[in-house]
């Protein structure tokens, strides 16, 4: 019997619908494991044959460049308008006076523990030294022209006052601020004075401003979800030309390190940091919390999304945590939008291993840079999978590290991208307990009826 060529296209359309069906069941983090993959096994092939390294630099890579080029593009407008959103949202303040300032207290301190715990264990494992001094030269080597400016810049830094970082934090031209990316805090600066000046004007008048950067903010957070549909092209492509420019297997060495350093930062917060300040500053048991806070953190792991997980969240801190209603609806949606704790400690690890990877010495001002940018930058983090990569382009380019460097990570960022979550929803809960402790509205959480729990805590 044979088969006519109607037939074979028919066969192959249907397999094309199922391939196709298949992979959009597939969640993105399986399809951006599978680019990396096939980007490995893709390039350890094509350097087997000559002129194949050739053809992925001129033919592959590209793609890998258009992907990073697509995060740094909304970088600057991303945390522009999630900025002034998150700013603009705390109108409640004149009424939660209290609240609102111990609320974002206590969130900038769990930051800077978090970028410390991460700069501190970078430092510590130095997982950019298992790269070869003859793979670094080479990296180092691939982008000398960037280096010689960074260097330039230092030098010029040197004979700075001590003053000049504060000269430095005001931009004489906002427009020219924001289209550098090493002009972020200038950016972050101006931003924060914006939205506190939406806050004080007449809020009719300044509904229309807010409503524009609402809808800003949302159409940034489309974007994010429209390039992330790219992802795994972009890995794949990144991948193959790692293997294709790259001397060595260090860069593989290197990369298990630095996943193994962000995961030891995470465990540090998730299961010591938070249940510590829990015990100390509530007096819940560890258990009790873990067993409240555990399926939020389950679905935080699965979505990467602090802002999908947050009707969750919410849920689980009010009915098993024993947190007032009042508290929840301010803190953690406020959590959700300047608390980017695993984020933080994640951006402060990254940044130092490429510094580490291409050699290159950071001091300890440049460090302390970094928890500032990365403190601040997590304040303007969109709650959404992956935007702590857009905002690690702004630490390094303000800590004056290569920006090709995210070629090194991205490839493990969405699997460490699940972790880090779970550490951000996870420092939420956290604070909105010892929000509610100190104000007097976190009672027993085996108590459902609050007005029991208040009677009780009176």
């Amino acid at each position: 019997m044979t088969t006519s060529t109607s037939d074979h296209l028919l066969i192959l359309a249907r397999f094309y619908h199922y391939k196709t069906f298949t992979m959009s069941k597939l969640g993105l983090h399986w399809k951006i494991i599978i680019g990396m993959v096939l980007g490995i096994i893709f390039g350890a092939a094509a350097i087997q044959f000559s002129g194949g390294s050739s053809f992925i630099v001129d033919w592959i890579k590209p793609f890998g460049s258009i992907f990073i080029n697509s995060l740094k593009l909304i970088a600057v407008p991303l945390i522009v308008a999630s900025l002034i959103k998150g700013i603009s949202d705390l109108r409640d303040i004149s009424k939660l006076s209290s609240m609102g300032g111990r609320t974002i207290g206590i969130y900038l301190v769990t930051t800077v523990f978090a970028v410390t715990i991460g700069l501190l264990a970078v430092n510590i494992i130095k997982p950019g030294n298992l790269i070869s001094e003859e793979t670094r030269e080479q990296l180092v080597g691939d982008y000398a022209t960037d280096a010689s400016g960074k260097i330039a810049i230092a030098e010029s830094q040197k004979n700075a006052g001590p003053l000049q970082a504060l000269v430095d934090l005001v931009p004489g031209n906002i427009f020219e601020a924001l289209t550098d990316n090493s002009s972020m805090l200038q950016v972050i600066f101006f931003v924060i004075l914006f939205g506190v000046a939406l806050i004080l004007i007449d809020p009719e008048k300044g509904a229309p401003v807010k409503a524009f950067f609402d809808g800003l903010n949302e159409v940034i957070l489309k974007l994010i979800d429209i390039i992330m549909l790219c992802a795994p092209v972009g890995v794949f492509a990144l991948m193959a030309a790692l293997v294709a420019e790259s001397p060595s297997m260090d860069i593989f060495k290197a990369l298990l390190g630095y996943a193994a350093t962000v995961l030891l930062g995470l465990s540090i917060l998730i299961i010591f940091f938070y249940p510590f300040l829990v015990k100390t500053f509530t007096g819940m048991g560890i258990k009790t919390f873990f067993e409240g806070i555990a399926p939020a953190q389950l679905l935080a792991f699965s979505t990467s999304s602090s802002a999908a997980t947050l009707p969750v969240t919410m849920e689980r801190v009010e009915e098993h945590l024993g947190v007032d209603k009042e508290v929840t609806s301010f803190v953690l949606p406020i959590g959700a939008t300047i608390n980017m704790d695993g984020t933080s400690c994640y951006q402060a690890i990254a940044a130092v291993f490429i510094a580490q990877a291409y050699g290159l010495d950071l001091s300890i001002g440049q460090q302390l840079g970094i928890v500032a940018t990365a403190t601040l930058a997590s304040i303007g983090t969109a709650a959404v999978p992956s935007a702590g990569l857009v905002m690690l382009v702004i630490i390094l380019g303000q800590a004056g590290i290569p920006e090709a460097g995210l070629a090194l990570i991205f490839a493990v960022d969405r699997p460490l991208d699940m972790c880090r979550t779970v550490a951000n929803i996870t420092g939420d809960a956290t604070v909105s307990m010892i929000v509610g402790k100190s104000m007097g509205k976190l009672g027993d959480p085996k108590v459902k009826n609050w007005d029991d729990n208040y009677e009780a805590v009176k």
